[in-house]
């Protein structure tokens, strides 16, 4: 394929299609990855807790955040994974100064709420609640815990607008990208 990255962030808010993305790369690239937001996921289904429930409990204790990036920063920081997909991944690789592209997603939030509607099997506008809430809480969350918000522009090396583009046309833009076409 002509990429010989060994590093490559994902990051973007719920509903841009960073875990589409990623499962497409790692097709395309046989490249190992891990997801963020599974590793959230799980631990919130561990605990029996919402999404939600669990992004308030993240706000209430900062421990919980903490130990989850620090399993980010490992994986960031390991000589086996390739893709890291979160919404503080770029951030994190920023950060740790390391190489390679930092990609964030951006959709606009109606386009949003509606991936989520249909991934979840709820309406667009309790999906638009629900995301401009976790956004808030997140958002507030990184901003004291850590002095930035994910969808700063800072880190990243491509921003690419995802709200019009289907999942083959992101990943074709995105392997353009690694690829430095």
């Amino acid at each position: 394929m002509g990429v010989t990255m060994k590093k490559l962030t994902i990051s973007g808010h719920p509903g841009s299609g960073t875990s589409t993305l990623v499962a497409g790369l790692r097709d395309h690239l046989s490249w190992t990855s891990i997801n963020g937001g599974e590793i959230f996921r799980s631990e919130a289904k561990k605990l029996g807790l919402s999404l939600a429930d669990f992004g308030k409990l993240c706000s209430n204790d900062e421990s919980i955040d903490r130990e989850l990036d620090e399993i980010l920063r490992a994986y960031l920081a390991d000589g086996k994974t390739n893709i890291i997909e979160s919404r503080l991944a770029g951030w994190w690789a920023f950060k740790m100064k390391l190489p390679g592209d930092r990609i964030w997603l951006s959709v606009a939030e109606q386009e949003r709420a509606r991936r989520v509607a249909s991934r979840e099997s709820i309406t667009v506008n309790e999906a638009s609640k629900a995301n401009a809430n976790r956004l808030a809480v997140d958002n507030e969350r990184y901003q004291n815990m850590y002095g930035f918000v994910p969808d700063d522009p800072t880190p990243y090396t491509h921003i690419i607008d995802a709200t019009n583009l289907n999942a083959q046309q992101v990943l074709d833009q995105v392997m353009a990208t690694i690829r430095g076409d």
